[in-house]
């Protein structure tokens, strides 16, 4: 935006893009979004979408059973849970329907 300035280098579009590596038409979208929707609704703040991509697997209860679950006594046979361990654990107890070791792990390192 700043080499497109008129009191500045004032270059024209061909030059910026050639400059930073983009089509012609990025840099006309970028000047429009930035005129017609200031900073803070251009292309330089990312904006968080209003809802995850992927719906959220457990919730306040089934995290507090995973660590419940987690905190108490592994199986017979076994010195510690493993991550596969307390997701098959989650499935049996019916918490959740099917989960993967790594939202396991992610949900105890989230709440860790």
């Amino acid at each position: 935006m700043l080499k497109s300035d008129v009191n500045g280098p004032a270059w024209d579009d061909a030059k910026i893009s050639e400059a930073v590596g983009c089509r012609t038409r990025t840099v006309e979208n970028v000047r429009r979004a930035f005129v017609c929707e200031g900073f803070e609704g251009g292309r330089w703040v990312r904006k968080k979408p209003a809802t995850s991509p992927t719906p959220k697997l457990l919730d306040g209860v089934a995290e507090a059973k995973l660590i419940a679950t987690r905190l108490g006594k592994p199986p017979a046979g076994f010195g510690h849970w493993t991550l596969r361990l307390l997701a098959d654990q989650m499935v049996e107890l019916e918490i959740v329907e099917s989960i993967s070791p790594e939202t396991v792990r992610q949900t105890l390192k989230k709440m860790a």
